[in-house]
C-alpha cells in the first residue's frame, strides 16, 4: 500500500497481517479521493474502523486539517500508530482506541460541544454487516450533530451487499462500484 497523492505521495504504508483487517485498495482510495478532491483541503475527517489508517492518512496528505481515527483491534492500532510515526505525523490527528458506536456516542453527546466533521468514512469488516446499519443509523439519528453542514458520509462495502438508501436523516446520493467493492455516499436530507 502507498499514499496516492498529496504531500506524502508514493510513501509506503504497512497493513496488519492476516485477513481480519482488509485495507482499502490503492485503486479504490484513488477513486474515493478523486470524488472528494474539492472538499478535502481544510476538512475535518473522521475515519471509522480505521485499520491501518490508509484512508485517513490519505486525507492528511491531501490537506485535511484534522483526522480522527477510530479503531479498537490491537494489531491494527499498532500498525496505524506505526504508519503515522513512520510518516512523521505529530499533530493534526487523534486516535480513539474504542468501539465505533461508543466513540460516536461520546463525541456526539448532547452535553459536549460537538466535534463536527466534514467527511466521514466507514469501512467495517465486510463480515460485520450489522455494523453498517448501526453506524449509519447513529449518524443519521442520535449523533447527527457530529456532521458539519454539507457533510458527506461514505461507506465502503461489498459490491453484492446493498446498503439501504436511507438511514434516518442520511440519504444515499451516489453509488460507485469498482471490482468487488462499492462506495455508498450519503448526505443529510430532510
Amino acid at each position: 500500500m502507498r499514499v496516492i497523492a498529496g504531500s506524502l505521495r508514493s510513501r509506503t504504508l504497512a497493513a496488519p497481517p492476516g485477513l481480519a483487517t482488509r485495507p482499502t485498495s490503492d485503486r479504490l482510495r484513488e477513486t474515493l479521493f478523486n470524488v472528494l478532491a474539492p472538499r478535502i483541503q481544510g476538512a475535518a475527517f473522521l475515519d471509522l474502523y480505521a485499520g491501518s489508517g490508509a484512508v485517513g492518512i490519505e486525507a492528511l496528505s491531501r490537506g485535511a486539517v484534522r483526522v480522527e481515527f477510530v479503531e479498537r483491534a490491537p494489531v491494527a492500532l499498532k500498525v496505524l500508530r506505526g504508519n503515522l510515526d513512520k510518516l512523521g505525523f505529530t499533530a493534526g490527528f487523534r486516535i480513539h482506541s474504542a468501539a465505533v458506536g461508543a466513540t460516536l456516542r461520546r463525541i456526539g453527546a448532547p452535553n459536549r460541544s460537538a466535534e463536527r466533521y466534514d467527511v466521514v468514512f466507514l469501512d467495517p469488516p465486510y463480515d460485520a454487516a450489522e455494523e453498517y446499519a448501526a453506524t449509519l443509523g447513529l449518524m443519521g439519528g442520535a449523533v447527527a450533530g457530529v456532521l458539519a453542514d454539507g457533510a458527506i458520509v461514505i461507506a465502503e462495502h461489498r459490491r453484492k451487499e446493498r446498503l439501504e438508501d436511507r438511514y434516518g436523516s442520511l440519504a444515499r446520493t451516489r453509488l460507485l462500484e469498482q471490482g468487488d467493492a462499492a462506495l455508498s455516499f450519503y448526505a443529510v436530507r430532510d
